[in-house]
């Protein structure tokens, strides 16, 4: 007995999975490539079709069946599953494990963002590229956040679509162009300072009656090119004076619930031993030498006898330093009328790399002392440098 051929109410032949509801819609039927089974609708069966007047605009059955078709021959799941952008970030978050305390504060501050916005709600299979663009101008333009914050944001949503990607849930990743074209970078960059300009600053540390209490550490990271986060977990076992040189293999950090953490250094390279000179060496002397001594030592996963105590007997962090070179720099400049630049415990070790590399320091030494993961990160100084140089070579040729 041959198989029942179905048609429509126009007597035209209907395929396989079509049918057509007693109101005249068209629907078809078709199980993606998880299993389930699906369906979809239109007014028209063929793109040549009139939809009834009072319908809303769609595009035929027929148009559906080979988007539908299409992904799956590319193992694409059709409407990507319905997978929203929020969804989508917060499994991939999910899979992230043993990330620092950092950057489990990025992703929550991502996830903050994203939940307050209608992007978050989309199916990501309907993101297209000027979607994206649209959504991170809108940030900038309208919400007022800063580039910084949209380079976050981005760095968190485009690995997210590209795992979609990879799950055959889209085609192509809509996040994939340069941030720059799109949004202005309004961010400050961290130059390095001059050695004038460093001199300036630690010797006015140095006489400052409230300041000059903080002058060994500050020299030490304008010498020694530490991170912040690096310097504020040296203890005493820390310092080796008869090599004369200084471990690092770990980070303290402060969490916003106000809980102190070890961390391993920022980058693998970030385990490392850095030579003292002598100036370093009797800076951690006089350190120890005038330490407070509390009477229970704070203990943070197992170290103890930091350099520096805030006033409740705990470990200074990085924001400690950070204000304190914020109010050493606003103080100089309300008495000197040639002011200094932003200057961070960042920019100092930003002006001790340049300063190895102005000097001659092999790029792959200086790499290491300075804990980067990348030699590219080194050279850019050695680059920027070499530009400069060139600058004042020509500048003695014009003037001779």
């Amino acid at each position: 007995m041959s198989d029942v051929i179905r048609r429509d109410s126009k007597g035209r032949k209907l395929w396989a999975g079509e049918s057509q509801e007693k109101d005249g819609r068209y629907k078809y039927r078709y199980i993606d490539k998880s299993g389930e089974r699906k369906s979809v609708y239109s007014w028209k069966l063929t793109e040549s079709d009139v939809i009834p007047k009072g319908r809303r605009k769609d595009i035929s059955l027929r148009e559906k069946e080979k988007q539908i078709q299409k992904a799956l021959d590319d193992y694409i799941m059709p409407n990507g599953g319905n997978t929203t952008v929020l969804e989508l970030v917060e499994k991939y978050i999910s899979q992230k494990r043993g990330v620092k305390h950092n950057t489990k504060a990025g992703y929550n501050f991502v996830i903050n963002v994203i939940k307050k916005e209608d992007f978050g709600k989309k199916r990501i299979d309907t993101v297209r590229i000027s979607d994206a663009k649209e959504w991170l101008i809108k940030l900038q333009s309208e919400d007022g956040r800063g580039y910084s914050s949209i380079h976050t944001i981005r760095g968190v949503v485009r690995p997210a679509f590209q795992m979609a990607v990879e799950d055959d849930l889209i085609r192509k990743n809509p996040f994939e162009f340069q941030l720059a074209t799109v949004v202005v970078n309004d961010s400050v960059t961290r130059e390095a300072i001059t050695r004038e300009q460093e001199r300036a600053f630690l010797n006015f540390v140095k006489v400052d009656k409230h300041f000059s209490k903080y002058y060994e550490g500050i020299f030490i990271l304008f010498k020694t090119g530490l991170r912040i986060s690096e310097f504020c977990g040296l203890t005493k076992d820390d310092i080796d004076f008869v090599d004369n040189k200084i471990r690092v293999d770990h980070q303290l950090q402060r969490k916003r619930d106000m809980e102190y953490v070890i961390e391993t250094p920022k980058t693998e390279k970030g385990v490392r031993y850095v030579p003292m000179s002598d100036e370093v060496r009797e800076c951690f002397k006089r350190i120890l030498e005038n330490r407070k001594k509390p009477k229970i030592e704070p203990m943070i996963d197992g170290k103890c006898e930091f350099l520096y105590l805030d006033k409740n007997n705990m470990p200074m962090v990085a924001l400690h330093w950070e204000k304190y070179f914020q109010h050493i720099r606003e103080k100089y400049n309300k008495i000197y009328k040639k002011e200094l630049p932003v200057i961070t415990p960042h920019v100092a070790r930003h002006t001790f790399c340049s300063n190895m590399a102005k000097s001659g320091v092999n790029p792959k030494k200086l790499q290491y002392i300075m804990g980067h993961s990348d030699i590219g990160v080194t050279l850019n100084t050695y680059t920027h440098l070499q530009f400069e140089d060139l600058g004042e070579e020509m500048e003695k040729v014009c003037e001779g």
